[in-house]
Order: structure tokens, then sequence, then C-alpha cells
């Protein structure tokens, strides 16, 4: 039987990725035999997943995987943030869009459960988690990934205009609107702004008879803060994205029109 010494563990973990401990334990299993090792990490990948299940996966990263008019999406959690910002942790997330994109959402879930227990867990050492995972399509999608991989956003519009879809899609990151115009509202959300907003202008003692417009201007307030065409574009707050997409409908010569958006954070 040979000596489990410190370099054999280097080794495998080199090799491998797996944490000291579980490096240690497979060596000591397979008699110091670096090969078996690798082979025990393998088939005990589940049992290693199962321990760090309990500890929580609060970090991670969006990736993107894009190809013509369709678009991967895909949360990978860990425990750390050291882990987050490792090349090879960003990688198997980037592979994990990619196979999304590439195989499609019906059979991914599955599989990619199966690629961190077997896996991904066994080399980075810490407690993986598979966040929101979904595919996007449409007429032209833009998106925005932050430079920290934590927050991300996608735009779908009904023509191309790469530079105008990606500004709106910094945009959503940005300023993380709930709905995409006042239509979007729901009508008891409404109701509840603009009693709020009466309310107020009783404690006032406002005369009754401006108290309509008053609320009214209140509400369009509240649009510009809630409703994404309505807010001031962060670039030029003197226009809105309303306004942005004219100038570009117009630039174009056909109508551009948001259809969807989504936005991601960690």
């Amino acid at each position: 039987m040979s000596e489990v010494t410190l370099e054999l563990i280097k080794e495998l973990r080199e090799k491998t990725g797996a944490g000291v401990m579980d490096a240690k334990e497979m060596l000591k299993e397979a008699e110091g035999d670096i090969e078996k090792a690798i082979e025990l990490l393998r088939k005990k990948g589940d049992k290693i997943a199962l321990k760090k299940q309990s500890r929580e996966a609060k970090e991670g990263v969006i990736s993107f995987a894009e190809e013509g008019n369709k678009l991967a999406v895909v949360e990978l959690y860990c425990e750390t943030d050291f882990v987050a910002r490792n090349e090879d942790f960003i990688a198997s997330a980037d592979a994990l869009a990619k196979k999304l994109l590439a195989d499609g959402p019906d059979t991914f879930k599955s599989w990619a459960q199966d690629e961190l227990k077997n896996n991904l867990i066994v080399k980075v050492g810490e407690n993986l988690q598979l966040g929101t995972f979904e595919i996007i399509e449409g007429e032209f999608v833009g998106s925005y990934l932050h430079t920290n991989k934590k927050v991300a956003s996608v735009v779908v519009m009904s023509a191309d205009d790469k530079e105008l879809a990606h500004n709106i899609a910094m945009q959503i990151a940005a300023m993380n609107p709930p709905y995409l115009s006042p239509t979007d509202v729901p009508e008891e959300e409404k109701n509840k702004e603009m009693e709020i907003y009466k309310e107020q202008l009783v404690a006032e003692n406002k005369p009754e008879n401006v108290m309509e417009k008053i609320v009214e201007g209140k509400m369009q307030k509240y649009y510009s803060e809630v409703c994404l065409l309505k807010q001031p574009y962060f670039q030029e707050d003197k226009k809105t994205i309303e306004d942005l997409i004219k100038e570009s409908s117009d630039k174009l010569g056909k109508e551009l029109e948001i259809s969807k958006f989504v936005r991601y954070s960690l």
C-alpha cells in the first residue's frame, strides 16, 4: 500500500480539482493509486455532492449563449465569491448555456443536474446549484451582461438595431422596470396608487377641483418609474425610452416595438 503523501494529494487535486479532504479520502481508498482515485471520485460524485447540499449557494454567475435569433440564459450558483470569479467556474457556466442552446430545455435540467453532481461539484469543491435557465427567441434578441456577471437583461424587438437593443438592455439592467408600458400595470395597482395620492392631497387640504389634475401628474411620474417605455433614458435623461425607439424607427423607416424583456439578478 502506497503512502498518501501531500505530493499525491496535490497531484490528484491538480488533475481533478477535488477538495483536499475528498482527494485524501479517495487516495486512501485507492491505496495511493492516482488513476483509481480519479475513478473513485467520479463514481462517488453523487455522495460527495450530497455532502455539500446543506451548504448555501448564494454567489454565482449568469451566462449567455447566442445563435441567430435565439439566446440561452443560465444562472449557476456557488457558495463563495472566490469561486464565482474563477475562470474555470465561469467556463463551466458558459458550457451549460451552450448545451442548453444546442439541446433545448426539455432534457437540459436532468442532464445539468447530473453534470453538477458527477463532475462540477467534485471539481470545484463547493455546493453548486442550477438557477434559472431558459431560451429566449424572437425577431431580434438583444442582451446585456454586467461585468460582474451577476446582473443581466434580454430584450426582444421587432427589428434588428443592435445598438438600440444593447442600450435598452442596459437600461433594463440598471433601472429594473417591472412593466413595459402603463397598459401593463394591473388596475388594482393603479387604483392603489391613486388612492394613496388622493389621501395625501386631502391631508394637504388641496381643493377638490384641482385634485384630479394633480393625481394625474403623480400617476405620470409613477409610470416613469415603473414602465420601461416611460423611463428617462439613463444616458440622456431628457429622452424617454419611448422617444429613443421613435427616433430609431424614423431612421430605419419602420416601426420598432419591444415584445418582451427579462432582467436577471443573482
